[in-house]
């Protein structure tokens, strides 16, 4: 029993120290990218729309190399090894991105197009190091709260109460989780929003990159600390060990991926492992038969496809709603630019500090959202959990879309303001109204990352089964990497279109713009969306629905 306690009170304590490092990380990331389109729009001098672009296609790519590297991870190379190597590359990245800075901080006259390709190498090498850092972090925060003998959560329940308490700590789990990474988020976007406005972008960019090199110290001093993933192929605590063995595993990969010698037996199991989920009854019998099949990396991918496919629609219906979440670190900075930012006689407000409005409000709302908002949902409905994982998704999206609304009726305000007083030429000219008239459309943004983004986290980790945790992770990143490259794609499309009729929506000089057309243009999108999502939840069937079917 002693045991049992101290090795809870050690999971406990590198859980902690995990959702610490999460923090760090996205300190490190917003740090960079909350205000990289005012960098590129002051000082690589690229337009309004092509900066826009610039970004979305960046945040997308960095969210979607998940997809490519959590199979690998789950299969081959674990999650320690590969949390190790993509940070490195992280780092990397941001010494090649603070290097090309302070170049053009010592030299402001060698700016050209020619220095766009190692910007932008530096800032896609983040997103390669990210793409596997993220995801497996995550995933390696999940493993520390399951047991040694856990293969299947849900199998290895010997009872309703043990299943419940366990799903209970993993929901808390990543409350905090997401908890921890808007507290990074936080400081990353107010502080050094200030720092590259007021010092310069030498020291904005240098800050995170010391920022992540101290997050690996941290992980790597928490190794005797971690429990380690027992059903893959490494769970010691030798860091060099696991990366050399992790190298081995993807030649060995690469070797036996175009070797198939099944059985007709081995094959017939296969197709019934594939077409039902087991229930606990009948997954003992099959376990032997399992392992004595023979396995390849063909076989695996073909049945994570299998599961990706399954939730593939809903995934599909979540990217309206990534892409609403495009706007703070794009069109709503360059809105407040032009916006009355004076507090007092000498302070300025950086524009893209009021995306902490966003972070701050989870950061306050989310206890709440716990302690009041569901315990009195619970009694309203009669369901211990008080509200399901879809309905929470379904209301935040909702809400992204009042934010939408509110942006757009905002906006119009300022043009009409920039009319009135014939600002409407000047492209640098200040319209005497407040920042603080965007503070609602961040709030709400925020108010609906608690729902939908948190849920999304849950849904998709509960989705997969054991084996595809990192890839479940992935899956919810992925939504906002496809929501950045439609939101470019769309910023694209509309500009064309406009622009064809004599007047884009997306002008440099932001009081000749549309932004609010867009914005209800996003609305109306989001709208449709919803409506959608809300007819398949009707129809959509769980995997915990969907073992409990095949288990009568």
């Amino acid at each position: 029993m002693a045991g049992g306690r101290q090795r809870a009170k050690e999971l406990s304590k590198s859980c902690i120290l995990l959702i610490v490092i999460s923090g760090m990380e996205r300190f490190a990331f917003k740090g960079v990218a909350s205000n990289l389109v005012t960098y590129l729009t002051d000082v690589v001098k690229m337009s309004n729309s092509s900066a826009a672009k610039a970004v979305n296609s960046w945040c997308g790519f960095t969210s979607m190399l998940p997809l490519l590297v959590a199979p690998l991870a789950d299969s081959y190379w674990d999650r320690y090894p590969t949390i190790l190597v993509s940070s490195f590359l992280y780092v990397v990245g941001l010494v090649a991105l603070t290097s090309t800075s302070l170049a053009w901080a010592r030299s402001p006259t060698s700016k050209s197009t020619r220095s766009y390709p190692f910007l932008f190498w530096s800032l896609y090498l983040i997103s390669i190091g990210q793409g596997g850092y993220n995801p497996s972090l995550q995933a390696f925060g999940a493993d520390q709260l399951d047991d040694d003998h856990d293969q299947d959560q849900e199998l290895s329940c010997s009872n309703k109460e043990e299943c419940k308490s366990t799903n209970d700590q993993k929901s808390l789990f990543f409350q905090w989780w997401y908890f921890g990474v808007c507290s990074g988020s936080l400081m990353g976007v107010t502080f050094m929003s200030y720092i590259q406005d007021t010092f310069g972008w030498v020291l904005g960019f240098a800050i995170p990159m010391m920022a992540m090199v101290l997050s690996i110290a941290l992980f790597s001093c928490g190794s005797r600390m971690y429990m380690y993933k027992r059903d893959g192929a490494f769970y010691n605590h030798k860091p060099f060990e696991c990366i050399a063995q992790a190298f081995k595993a993807t030649k060995s990969m690469f070797m036996t991926c175009g070797i198939t010698h099944l059985s007709y037996k081995s094959e017939k199991v296969e197709l019934e492992l594939q077409e039902k989920p087991l229930c606990r009854e009948e997954f003992d019998s099959i376990e032997g038969l399992e392992d004595q099949k023979p396995r390849n990396g063909v076989h695996i991918m073909l049945e994570n496809a299998k599961v990706v496919l399954r939730l593939l629609p809903i995934w599909t219906l979540l990217l309206m709603f990534a892409v609403i979440f495009q706007q703070p670190a794009t069109f709503f900075t360059k809105q407040g630019m032009t916006m009355k930012r004076n507090i007092g006689s000498s302070f300025k407000i950086p524009p893209a500090t009021l995306q902490s409005a966003i972070t701050l409000s989870i950061i306050l709302l989310m206890p709440l959202y716990d302690k009041i908002l569901i315990p009195i949902i619970r009694l309203i409905t009669c369901d211990e959990k008080g509200i399901s994982v879809m309905k929470r998704m379904g209301i935040g999206m909702f809400l992204s879309i009042i934010a939408m609304v509110i942006a757009a009726i905002v906006e119009t305000k300022r043009l009409e303001i920039s009319r009135k007083i014939g600002n409407f030429e000047s492209p640098s000219g200040t319209v005497p109204l407040s920042i603080f008239w965007l503070l609602p459309q961040y709030i709400l943004l925020g108010v609906s990352d608690i729902f939908t983004v948190v849920g999304m986290q849950e849904f998709f980790y509960n989705e997969v089964p054991v084996r595809m945790r990192t890839m479940g992770f992935a899956l919810y990143t992925s939504v906002f990497g496809v929501g950045s490259f439609l939101s470019a794609l769309s910023i694209s499309l509309v500009e064309i279109f406009t622009s064809s009729k004599g007047h884009s929506w997306f002008s440099d000089n932001m009081n000749e713009a549309c932004l609010d057309k867009f914005y209800w243009l996003l609305a109306l999108l989001g709208a449709l969306s919803l409506l959608l999502y809300v007819v398949l939840c009707k129809c959509y069937k769980s995997r915990t629905e969907l073992e409990s079917e095949n288990c009568k």
